[in-house]
């Protein structure tokens, strides 16, 4: 057995498979727990010998930019390790994800509970921004929570970095639902408001309790995008005909948010429509999110240890299964059906010095200067 063998064998050692909670193609994950600690982790599994050229490139990209974060909202990747046909990627275990709370109706959201989930995606994700990282897979199921409540933005599988403005991308990512609508229409040049429009659509499910822009089809995706939010003109997004996959698909009247979102305050919807901008130029970046007022006026974020939880705990960290929705509410851009419809991607190919954002403390008044 030569050094590195030695090595992962120690390393395997020291952390203890339990139970298997999750089994994708490519990889299966167990709940186990650290052997000094007894602390609780997860061990994603990948099965390297599924792939003819090697290493799955999301695998690769997973390892890659969780060595790369630290931070309280995002995942933390404690070790890896191989043996002859697996790579094993160690994760603190996270009890319940974003969608579980969303679907458990015994629960009952404050405002403030919502602005408590939204400000940890935001820090989370403006983290991954500084660090010149793009999630590209942002929805519920992907945000995890902590056992004290901690929100942790995971499964990096689709990450990449965009240090190079003028680099190819490829528009074939983010789960359709929360995918803007720059990339449907095929743009192959974006930056970080693609994640800020995934985030706006779930500060959006987060109100509603259901999807808010659930398409069937990338064209019914548009559609349904258009009847939420109006057809864009060339002054709202100047330029968005010349996109490569560019196709008319209707004329739809702009609706007033409030309509929908009856409870909202007029920060809320602020937020949410800078979120929701056409031109991604325009919208809001996490950086300027964090400094929004919604996060400044009563009520103040709940602390996290104080969020609900799910009542019963289902146990599936980092477990890739698609989740089936019950439609049964309408308005714009919220379509009745009795089908189920699935949180699936259509074709899934494809430095750092700077203080932190402004920490949101969940207790106090903001300081009285911006």
């Amino acid at each position: 057995m030569d050094a590195v063998e030695k090595a992962n064998t120690a390393r395997q050692q020291q952390w203890i498979k339990d139970r298997k909670v999750g089994e994708g193609t490519y990889a299966v994950v167990y709940q186990g727990r650290e052997a000094s600690t007894k602390r609780k982790i997860a061990v994603k599994k990948i099965k390297v010998g599924q792939f003819k050229d090697g290493l799955d490139m999301s695998a690769i990209r997973e390892v890659k930019y969780l060595r790369e974060l630290k931070h309280q909202n995002v995942i933390e990747l404690l070790d890896v390790f191989s043996s002859k046909t697996n790579l094993n990627l160690v994760l603190e275990f996270l009890d319940s994800d974003l969608e579980m709370i969303i679907k458990d109706r015994s629960l009952v959201f404050l405002p403030a509970d919502i602005k408590s989930w939204m400000a940890m995606t935001f820090r989370g994700l403006e983290f991954c921004h500084r660090n010149w990282i793009l999630h590209r897979d942002l929805k519920p199921n992907n945000l995890l929570i902590a056992s004290d409540g901690q929100l942790k933005l995971a499964d990096f599988g689709l990450a990449r970095d965009f240090a190079d403005p003028g680099y190819k991308m490829t528009c074939q990512v983010i789960t359709r639902w929360y995918r803007p609508p720059e990339l449907l229409f095929g743009c192959r040049y974006y930056g970080t408001a693609v994640d800020i429009w995934s985030v706006g659509c779930i500060f959006a499910e987060l109100m509603l309790r259901i999807p808010y822009l659930p398409g069937e089809s990338d064209m019914d995706q548009l559609k349904t995008i258009f009847r939420a939010l109006g057809t864009p003109t060339e002054d709202d997004w100047p330029g968005h005909t010349k996109l490569p996959d560019y196709v008319p698909v209707g004329q739809f009247p702009k609706p007033p948010m409030r309509d929908l979102f009856t409870a909202a305050t007029a920060d809320t919807l602020n937020l949410l429509s800078k979120c929701l901008i056409y031109e991604p130029r325009k919208r809001i970046s996490a950086l300027e999110a964090l400094s929004h007022p919604y996060f400044f006026a009563l009520p103040y974020p709940t602390h996290p240890s104080k969020l609900p939880k799910c009542s019963t705990v289902v146990n599936k960290p980092l477990d890739e299964v698609d989740a089936n929705v019950d439609m049964n509410s309408s308005g714009p851009g919220v379509k009745a059906t009795s089908k189920g419809l699935k949180r699936k991607l259509t074709s899934p190919t494809e430095a750092k010095a700077r203080s932190i954002a402004r920490r949101l403390d969940f207790s106090k008044a903001p300081p009285s200067s911006p």
